[in-house]
């Protein structure tokens, strides 16, 4: 395929590009051959994608190319390539979860998720990098290695969803799916100039799990523009019989897109509150507040009722710990009974956290919970929407662990610099990571913009209003993406 036309279909919305595929403008076979060059041009440098399969890739392909027309024509993602994230199974595919333990496992039946996908006509073309065991906002691992930036390749894709951020900035898919705990749909989201959302809790299913009734892992999507995320989940959304806190999320407001509710010529009228800190709770880098400050007085000025303010979420920073170290525990203690030498510090480290909580705390967190959902859901009686920062900080080095620091204040642990998602998460509130800019050194920076529970599409249609006005989605990376670097460098 000639490179103008691979740039063509790469650089085209995810929602158009399944359009023509549906109508027979264009064929699946186009489509995916255009992101498996793309792939084969830039993932050896970028290190985001696993276990690509473009043989099967276009099988899928030509099958969907074969229906009769009435039938794609209700596929609504006909023809879109996607990689599954790696801590979770594909059929036929490679599942890792970034662990040398399942190094060489393959899944033999889908997640539902992924079952959801294949039905609204997305083509599985391999998996996306992870973290191990999604472990940490810097998706590096000892099987596939690290997950460069593609706009610094010197710099984190972030985490734990940064192999698709990362492959969806550099053009090697249209839309992906994640998963998010602490921020791991937002972080790399924020990191890469894309858009990643954490649904409400129970909007999208996850099954098959061994955690049914946890209340911080959410799946949901990512893509380019709030558009495309949309149309994902749209298809990934909903009740499913064996997650028993799935259920139906609000159908959203009435229209085509945002403009049929809120629009610059009828001045908006969508009240938002922003907060940089938490009333300085919480550190946030000089550097991400450079950039956000201005994007907020836009917003401001296209006539967002705007004003300061935020819920008070105090000991929510304590009890999502408590809790995580619960979920952890059951993840990977039976693991590290048999396998601790082939568990990284931070695994082990995560499981030894969940034995040592006591009843008592697990009661505390669980009380906590409770009280920030409904200081949240109250909050948000009053307004449309709370904006903060995404992340506290921009894109670090590649060789950093984890920010030690932030501005001179010195950081507990490797949690501490993703507070302010983690907390968001605690709430069960759905919330999305819009691009707003760029560091003066190139680097993008992300707004998070959180919404009412169960409420996710009017939150979709809100956060492509905020889109429109701040969003910088639109400027792809200048790295040079054939520059081929080490993709197991010492992590300090």
């Amino acid at each position: 395929m000639a490179q103008q036309e691979t740039d063509s279909i790469i650089g085209a919305r995810a929602i158009d590009t399944a359009a023509s595929v549906r109508t027979g403008e264009r064929s699946a076979h186009e489509v995916v051959t255009a992101h498996l060059d793309r792939i084969a041009q830039v993932n050896p440098a970028v290190n985001a994608l696993l276990d690509v399969q473009p043989d099967t890739a276009l099988a899928q392909a030509a099958a969907i190319d074969a229906m009769p027309p009435e039938v794609r024509s209700r596929l609504p993602l006909a023809g879109l390539p996607v990689a599954v994230k790696d801590l979770i199974p594909a059929r036929g595919f490679r599942y890792t979860q970034g662990s040398p333990i399942f190094a060489d496992r393959v899944a033999s039946s889908d997640h539902v998720v992924v079952e959801r996908m294949r039905a609204a006509g997305a083509v599985i073309v391999g998996k996306s990098n992870t973290p191990e065991f999604g472990l940490g906002s810097h998706t590096f691992n000892s099987v596939t290695g690290v997950t460069r930036n593609p706009y610094d390749l010197a710099k984190t894709a972030g985490g734990s969803s940064g192999g698709a951020a990362a492959a969806l900035a550099s053009g090697m898919l249209p839309i992906a799916d994640g998963s998010d705990t602490g921020g791991s749909l937002r972080n790399p989201a924020s990191f890469n100039n894309v858009v990643g959302m954490r649904p409400s809790l129970g909007a999208v299913p996850n099954h098959p799990s061994g955690y049914g009734f946890g209340t911080l892992s959410v799946k949901g999507p990512m893509a380019r523009c709030v558009a495309d995320v949309r149309l994902l989940f749209d298809v990934i959304a909903g009740r499913h019989p064996l997650d028993p806190l799935s259920a139906d999320t609000l159908p959203g407001p009435e229209g085509a897109g945002p403009a049929a509710v809120w629009s610059p010529e009828r001045g908006m009228g969508i009240r938002a509150a922003w907060t940089p800190d938490f009333g300085g709770e919480i550190s946030v880098s000089a550097e991400v507040l450079s950039v956000l400050s201005p994007a907020i007085d836009r917003l401001a000025a296209a006539g967002f009722r705007m004003e300061s303010g935020h819920p008070d979420l105090g000991g929510a920073r304590e009890a999502f710990r408590t809790l995580r170290g619960l979920q952890m525990f059951n993840n990977l203690a039976p693991l590290a009974r048999d396998h601790a030498d082939q568990m990284k510090e931070d695994a082990l480290w995560n499981a030894q956290v969940g034995q040592e909580v006591t009843g008592a705390q697990a009661s505390e967190a669980m009380a906590t919970q409770s009280r920030v959902f409904q200081r949240m859901a109250e909050f948000l009686g009053d307004v449309d929407i709370l904006l903060t920062p995404t992340c506290q900080v921009a894109p670090f080095d590649v060789h950093e662990r984890y920010p030690r620091s932030i501005d001179g204040r010195v950081l507990d642990d490797y949690l501490e610099w993703m507070t302010l998602p983690s907390i968001i998460t605690l709430t069960g509130h759905p919330a999305i990571s819009i691009p707003a800019g760029f560091t003066e050194s190139g680097l993008p920076v992300g707004l998070q913009v959180v919404g009412r529970y169960r409420d996710d599409r009017t939150l979709l249609a809100m956060a492509q209003v905020v889109e429109a006005v701040v969003g910088s989605g639109h400027v792809g990376p200048t790295a040079d993406l054939s520059m081929v670097h080490d993709r197991f460098p010492t992590i300090r």
